[in-house]
């Protein structure tokens, strides 16, 4: 042990001193009766001398003193700090970049532990961080003293960008131009070699650096694991499905290792809300795996950032943008569009698919779908009737997309006049009737070939008023056969792109709210090679994005920053430091303290700037020195402050044994009587004695206790266990949050819930059962009996598939609920046997609407789902319905966490279509509880009635 301030120890001499001055107590007050005043002269004190205190009294007193004295002189324990060696001074480097920002607190831990031993050595420090956040306004390096570094340390926090190895070289050669005698050199590394070209030679460079100054000792932690979320990479599978269509959203990159790796990924709502929670298994020796999230694509939506478990960072934090969002895509289905490489869907699937949500099929069936752009290949608008409704559907906002072709070129609709009298202006068609942005000429052009004399017509620039403008054009990108545009005035305001001759390629126009765009070519490779190419997937994604109303900034338009990632992944305010980011380079810009990871530019044309943009592989850093593991390793403890804690306890028992002695003999009636003070004081001490003895009576069960089960002694509502830990936990979280529902807003007194297991567990102690129904859910006789008997004898199920299973689902509900497959399948399954009677709708006019709230509606995580009651005169006991069936996954929307926050987002309605399900869930319970007493109010003006009143 050590102490900061030894010197105090000295007034350990002065005990005693103490202990003869703490002998002596004062006498105890005598009460006297006076006589007449002429007998005071005659009265003489019995005892004029201090009385002596017991001697335990007095130990307690020196006992007492000494804690004081050396609990002022700064106690401290040793730690176990990484070994130092050498002398002089300490040069302390620290990886505190975002690959450090996961095990923060281990870090400083063991840094602490460092400083604590270089202290008591009286060692001069040099704290280099590796990561700057201000290279302006860079403090000088300098050896300062170990309280000054640790409170340095205090201050300092992990950056959400990578160590800038290259500048820490330049700090470390100018600490050897100084001159600064360095003894060792401990270096705190993350791990994580430098990414990028120059990344290598990089490290070996500050490596360099470091080992001219002195021997490195190297720190690394063990369980320290360095995780990248990248944005889903564009790819296709060899049956021309995209990472997208299979749920893909994320590329997860790390260093391999020689042991398989589990780690839990979290989509989070712009709320904060969870939307998913997805597993991801990372094989020994993988350094990627692609992330899965399978969602609806309204929920999927409303995803606005990834994160990783356990691994607060913002390299493992991957923001999503407008641009991320999959919009709905409808394709008007030809006979032979699938056909490989010349079908007239071909292209455009494979073009749309990384980044729409495509659905294909008819007209009448696509427009009762909510579409962003319909796809009309050629000829499938050639039915007046068809072009009616698509006509009505672009008028209300729709962006009608076409594409020409031989039926086109050869159609009455592609002719720009009708037949007239030679006096009489020709009449332009009206794109209401033909759905075409601009009049077309009678026939095609051709463009090179043995009966042509021109030759294929490569692309202009984009113009600035088009939403393709910005975007690349290949030199090899031509077009041999185009449908011609009547020349017109204000044909250039129509063309969003044009051939080089000056021929419009990609034209629009306006009708009603929405648009109408039509591509001159054909979307195979018969009149271009433009569906060949990368460009053509650029234009129809900039249209997409254009018909959902996102703003497609130029190359060179700055994008401010709006919110930024800190290191730990904290999304905040950005620094002032931090600034605007060019459009164009998104995607290519690495984090840096000038533009931070985070979101930049207006709502409209939001763009994220992310960790995984530029970082696509991680590698081991190459060991620096000797490679030390801190694990075990503590700082010093200071236990001063309890010693002066425990000293002032002891003084305190001090004065109440005090008091006692002192009360000890004032306890006849009359002289407490008299002496308020010293009886409220006694009071108090004995009251304060006897509490921790109360508690420990009645926190001890009794062996009665033991034996009756919690649900007998209050009331509690139950959960079907399903075997699967994250479906229980939210079972169990959901009705602990309708609990407290309940409580707080009825005379009704719920304990937290129980999981049962039907068949194993007696369910006579619970009158309302929650059943989630997972798909691989079955059931068994004994199960089926134990549930039938509890429905027999009053009880409530509610049984949730937790979304629509929507291989059987021909609802159109299905596009705002979760995606359950298999759950129909498993219903019919555990419900077989169960004395399940007639169902029918629940709606407002039901008794388990205005059990206690009057509702309309009852939703959970999901709003419009079905509910399914007992039909009314059909169920046993007082006609209380036995089960409510549904898939609006209520325990989700119910559901708190051990703060009380909720954890999950609701769909559509946010917190007002939450308030609206714990009312659901409330009537529900009543429901249970009470039964039908609320139908019974009907006949009240009758009975009434009846008895004259």
């Amino acid at each position: 042990m050590i102490f900061q301030f030894p010197a105090l120890l000295a007034s350990l001499v002065a005990l005693p001193a103490i202990w003869w001055l703490l002998r002596a107590r004062s006498p105890a007050p005598r009460t006297q009766i006076f006589p007449p005043v002429r007998l005071l002269s005659q009265l003489t004190p019995k005892h004029d001398d201090a009385a002596t205190p017991p001697f335990w009294l007095l130990l307690l007193r020196i006992l007492a003193a000494a804690l004081l004295i050396v609990g002022f002189s700064g106690p401290i324990l040793p730690g176990k700090p990484v070994p130092l060696g050498g002398s002089g001074t300490l040069l302390v480097v620290v990886d505190n970049d975002m690959m450090a920002a996961a095990d923060w607190s281990e870090r400083t831990t063991a840094i602490h532990a460092v400083l604590d031993a270089a202290a008591r050595t009286n060692r001069q420090i040099i704290l280099f961080p590796t990561a700057i956040e201000d290279r302006e306004n860079m403090p000088p390096l300098r050896a300062i003293s170990s309280a000054d570094a640790s409170r340095a340390l205090d201050a300092l926090r992990p950056l959400a960008w990578m160590a800038d190895r290259h500048q820490a070289r330049n700090g470390l050669d100018a600490i050897r131009a100084q001159g600064l005698s360095v003894g060792t050199i401990l270096y705190f590394s993350d791990g994580v070699a430098t990414p990028g070209k120059n990344g290598a030679a990089t490290d070996r460079a500050f490596a360099a650096a470091l080992q001219a100054l002195g021997s490195v000792q190297e720190i690394r932690f063990a369980d320290s694991s360095a995780f990248v979320l990248n944005p889903a990479p564009v790819t296709e599978s060899p049956d021309h499905q995209t990472s997208d269509a299979s749920g893909v959203m994320a590329k997860l990159t790390t260093i391999p290792s020689d042991a398989p790796r589990r780690i839990h990924v979290r989509a989070h709502s712009q709320d904060g809300g969870t939307l998913a929670v997805t597993d991801v298994s990372i094989p020994a020796g993988a350094s990627s795996v692609p992330v899965s999230v399978t969602l609806p694509t309204v929920m999927r939506n409303r995803v606005d950032m990834l994160t990783i478990d356990g691994h607060p960072s913002a390299a493992s934090t991957l923001l999503l943008d407008e641009g991320d969002r999959l919009r709905p895509v409808g394709l008007i289905a030809t006979g032979s569009g699938d056909t490989p490489l010349v079908g007239t869907l071909f292209y455009l699937k494979r073009a749309l698919g990384p980044t729409s949500d495509l659905h294909t099929g008819s007209v009448n069936t696509l427009l009762s779908e909510p579409l962003s752009v319909l796809i009309a290949p050629d000829g499938t608008l050639a039915d007046p009737q068809t072009r009616a409704k698509v006509n009505e559907w672009v008028r209300q906002g729709g962006t009608l997309i076409r594409f020409a072709g031989r039926t086109l070129a050869s159609s009455e609709d592609s002719a720009s006049e009708a037949e007239t009298d030679d006096d009489e202006k020709p009449k332009v068609a009206d794109p209401a009737e033909t759905l075409l942005p601009v009049p077309l000429m009678p026939t095609a052009r051709q463009l090179g070939g043995a009966m042509s004399w021109g030759k294929p017509q490569s692309f202009a620039e984009f113009p600035e008023n088009s939403p393709f403008h910005g975007l690349s054009i290949p030199k090899d990108v031509t077009v041999s056969r185009q449908v011609l545009a009547q020349p017109s005035a204000d044909l250039t305001a129509h063309s969003w792109a044009r051939l080089a001759d000056g021929t419009p390629l990609v034209t629009h126009t306006a009708l009603g709210k929405g648009e109408i765009v039509l591509f001159h070519v054909t979307p195979t490779a018969d009149w271009s090679n433009l569906p060949l190419s990368g460009v053509f997937v650029s234009m129809l994604s900039r249209l997409i994005d254009h018909a959902s109303g996102v703003d497609i900034p130029s190359d060179t338009v700055i994008l401010p920053p709006v919110l930024t990632l800190d290191g730990e992944g904290t999304l905040g305010q950005p620094s002032s430091l931090a600034r605007g980011l060019a459009s164009s380079m998104f995607g290519s810009t690495p984090p840096s303290p000038e533009h931070p990871p985070g979101l930049y530019g207006s709502k409209a044309a939001r763009r994220a700037l992310n960790v995984g943009d530029t970082i696509q592989s991680l590698e081991p850093l190459s060991p620096t020195g000797a490679v030390t593991n801190p694990a075990g390793h503590r700082p010093d403890r200071r236990f001063g402050p309890d010693l002066l804690a425990l000293g002032l306890l002891l003084l305190a028992a001090d004065v109440i044994a005090t008091i006692w002695l002192r009360g000890f003999s004032l306890f006849s009636s009359r002289r407490i009587g008299k002496n308020r003070a010293q009886r409220s004081m006694f009071l108090v001490m004995i009251a304060a004695l006897s509490l921790n003895a109360a508690q420990a009576q009645d926190t001890a069960p009794t062996p009665q206790q033991t034996d009756v089960p919690g649900a007998a002694l209050e009331t509690r509502l139950a959960y079907v266990v399903t075997g699967t830990s994250e479906v229980d936990a939210v079972s169990r979280e959901g009705l602990q949050g309708l609990s407290d529902y309940v409580n707080s807003r009825t005379s009704a007194v719920l304990g937290h819930p129980d999981g049962v297991r039907p068949g194993k567990d007696d369910l006579a102690y619970y009158p309302l059962l929650y059943w989630p129904i997972t798909p691989e859910a079955k059931s068994d006789p004994a199960m089926t009996s134990a549930l039938t008997t509890f429905m027999a004898h009053g009880g409530m199920i509610i049984i949730d598939t937790q979304g629509v299973d929507t291989t059987t689902s021909n609802s159109n509900d299905t596009a705002v609920a979760g995606d359950s497959p298999g759950s129909a399948a498993a219903l019919k399954r555990v419900t077989e046997g169960l004395p399940i009677p007639p169902l029918t709708r629940l709606n407002d006019h039901h008794v388990l609407s205005h059990t206690f709230y009057l509702l309309h509606d009852f939703p959970g995580r999901y709003a419009g789902q079905t509910v399914w009651v007992a039909r009314e005169g059909e169920a046993e006991n007082d006609d209380v319905s036995p089960v409510i069936i549904g898939s609006a996954d209520w325990a989700h929307a119910w559901a708190v966490d051990q703060n009380g926050d909720t954890r999950f987002a609701v769909l559509p309605g946010g917190d007002e279509q939450r308030r609206t399900a714990y009312r659901f869930g409330v009537n529900a319970v009543v429901y249970a509880l009470t039964g039908n007493y609320k139908a019974d109010q009907v006949h009240v003006p009758a009975i009434l009635k009846r008895l004259g009143q």
